[in-house]
């Protein structure tokens, strides 16, 4: 992985992983930065110093680590294709908490703006929340199975507890290689809306910072905005790949 300021001057070159990384996420501090990668693990790197370096290495996945997300500074989730999601804390050798639920390999994990639900999404064509407050809880929260395909992404709306609109209630988009992305209410777990233009595999969702619209984006060269109210396009734009 490499750092670069923004001018363009590379700062860190960071070389312990010993295969592809899938992932990277700095925490909201900005000191350390998180990587998933092929060869099973997971990396905290500290670059709050002129060499940026190895904090901590993790190896509980037992299959390539698709993706990571910060809870908060120090906390964060990892998935993989060896279908388990870990919480894994800086500092720390074992995992805090692990869920297996799945029955396929996991393509993602997010973390809700209060950092106290955790969505995954997975080859098993569900999206799972699990409720990361309840100590003793080992089944998920929610256990979404309506995509017929799999499920590639997931995020949450930047909205509810934790958020800059906490007035507005939460919602979870999981996008799927059926060519849909769903909307989803986590106070009673049932779905909001199908949105369902997309013509093939989505891979990317994203919500506008006030919540109100989502992007898509597909296989196809489509990126088409949502109104999340009504679920009506809004804006529609075509690529070239």
């Amino acid at each position: 992985a490499r750092v670069w300021n923004r001018v363009g001057v590379l700062l860190h070159t960071l070389r312990s992983h010993n295969g592809p990384i899938f992932s990277l996420k700095w925490n909201k501090r900005g000191n350390y930065l998180l990587s998933g990668s092929y060869d099973k693990t997971t990396i905290v790197w500290d670059i709050s110093t002129e060499m940026g370096f190895v904090k901590q290495q993790f190896n509980h996945h037992s299959a390539p680590a698709l993706d990571v997300d910060w809870k908060d500074n120090t906390t964060f989730a990892s998935c993989s294709t060896d279908k388990t999601v870990h919480i894994c804390c800086v500092g720390r050798e074992g995992p805090v908490k692990s869920f297996t639920g799945h029955t396929d390999e996991v393509n993602a994990v997010k973390w809700d703006p209060s950092g106290t639900l955790l969505a995954s999404c997975s080859d098993d064509c569900t999206a799972k929340v699990w409720d990361v407050s309840s100590s003793g809880r080992d089944e998920p929260l929610y256990d979404f199975r309506n995509h017929q395909q799999e499920i590639y992404t997931v995020k949450w709306s930047p909205t509810g507890q934790g958020s800059k609109s906490p007035s507005k209630p939460l919602m979870l988009a999981t996008a799927s290689f059926d060519g849909s992305v769903r909307l989803w209410n986590v106070q009673n777990g049932t779905c909001i809306s199908v949105l369902s233009r997309h013509c093939d595999s989505v891979y990317s969702v994203s919500f506008s910072p006030s919540g109100d619209y989502l992007a898509s984006g597909s296989l196809a060269g489509q990126l088409y905005i949502w109104n999340v109210s009504d679920g009506r396009v809004v804006k529609s734009f075509r690529g070239n790949g």
